[in-house]
């Protein structure tokens, strides 16, 4: 009983980690790695070590990525220095303002760094801030499917025990 507890409160975990990968108000990625964790060592022991390994590899990856990808991208869409700079501090300052203030932020962020750059050309600024915004979304959507490969793996090893 107290096995089938434990794996329905890791469901649970990863589930709503999956719906904090879209929604900023929920921890997200993070919330699903604990499910997993909770589902090994406290729902299926024999679950096996190597999914455990593999999600932990892919939650930290993702931890940077969502840093990286915006930045990146905001290159690719012609953002200098100080736009990236100005997306970073953004998103930095953002933080303090949930649920989505790091996305307002890391975007009003791109865009004034691109204005400090060349107060004249809004529509690099803009560019960069599209920029930066699908990299945001590349970002969450390798969350989305990182989270729904943990739940899919310990459904099917739920299913297949």
């Amino acid at each position: 009983m107290e096995q089938l507890t434990f794996t329905l409160i890791s469901i649970i975990l990863i589930v709503v980690g999956i719906a904090g990968t879209i929604l900023p108000i929920l921890p997200g990625l993070l919330l699903s790695f604990a499910g997993v964790l909770l589902y090994k060592f406290l729902g299926n022991p024999e679950f096996s070590i190597i999914y455990v390994l593999l999600f932990a590899i892919l939650t930290l990856v993702s931890l940077i990525l969502n840093y990286v990808i915006p930045i990146k991208t905001t290159a690719k869409y012609g953002g200098s220095r100080h736009g990236k700079i100005g997306g970073f501090l953004g998103t930095i300052i953002g933080l303090f303002f949930p649920p989505i203030g790091f996305i307002i932020g890391m975007l009003l962020g791109v865009f004034l760094g691109e204005l400090i750059h060349d107060r004249a050309d809004k529509k690099k600024a803009f560019n960069a801030t599209k920029g930066a915004f699908i990299g945001f979304i590349y970002g969450t959507g390798f969350n989305f499917l990182v989270g729904l490969a943990m739940f899919l793996v310990v459904l099917i090893d739920i299913f297949t025990k």
